[in-house]
């Protein structure tokens, strides 16, 4: 099926009035969102947003620590051996593939970025380790663009609202950039996840008790 039909299939659900609705929830949910990624600027989020793959943010801010005592920035980072890094970041899932790209984009920025994180998502997406989400991170929170990073929260409640029904990341983002206004991708991309989080969870989404459960395809839904 095209990328046309698909999305035509799929906005026939929603309307621009439900959608809407459903922002004006979650932003009164979750005024004020920021990514839980504990930082001081883009480097720091950069890092923190690579190890975060397989890992929980909590896990995350009590790793990275660690890192930036040692290794402040990209230029020290770069000094460190594949096992240092490693034996930092040994409590985050992959953390044998991580310290290889955490090294490698470390050197990168450091001798051709002047240690500066680049502030465009295809020059992100050049750094080993760095997929379209992590560099909509980072380009959202870092940097103030208007992106939308489609993690696996993003991805479930996108789909139970009837927003997307792509099969892949990619297809799910562009779905969603069409539907929502993007002076809110930003907001929207925290609010879905905190949702994710609390409320819409995996296994056991609590429909009940969510105030967004009128404007769901899925409600009522118990199942991953």
């Amino acid at each position: 099926m095209s990328n046309k039909s698909r999305r035509s299939s799929t906005s026939w659900q929603v309307t621009n009035a439900v959608v809407q609705d459903v922002l004006t929830v979650l932003a009164s949910l979750y005024p004020n969102p920021v990514t839980e990624l504990v930082h001081d600027g883009p480097w720091q989020l950069l890092v923190a947003t690579m190890l975060s793959a397989q890992c929980t943010d909590r896990r995350v801010n009590m790793i990275t620590p660690r890192i930036f005592a040692r290794y402040p920035g990209p230029a020290e980072l770069a000094q460190a051996s594949v096992e240092e890094i490693e034996a930092l970041i040994k409590d985050c899932g992959l953390y044998h593939s991580k310290a290889r790209n955490l090294r490698a984009t470390a050197e990168i920025i450091a001798t051709q970025f002047d240690q500066h994180v680049p502030e465009d998502r295809e020059t992100l997406m050049t750094l080993p380790g760095v997929g379209r989400k992590t560099a909509n991170v980072v380009l959202s929170n870092a940097f103030g663009v208007d992106a939308i990073a489609v993690d696996t929260h993003v991805f479930r409640l996108s789909h139970r609202l009837g927003w997307s029904d792509a099969k892949d990341v990619l297809g799910t983002e562009e779905d969603l950039m069409r539907l929502l206004p993007q002076s809110v991708w930003s907001q929207a991309h925290h609010w879905l996840i905190l949702h994710g989080r609390q409320v819409c969870m995996a296994r056991n989404p609590q429909c009940a008790r969510c105030p967004v459960a009128p404007f769901c395809e899925q409600r009522g839904v118990n199942k991953a």
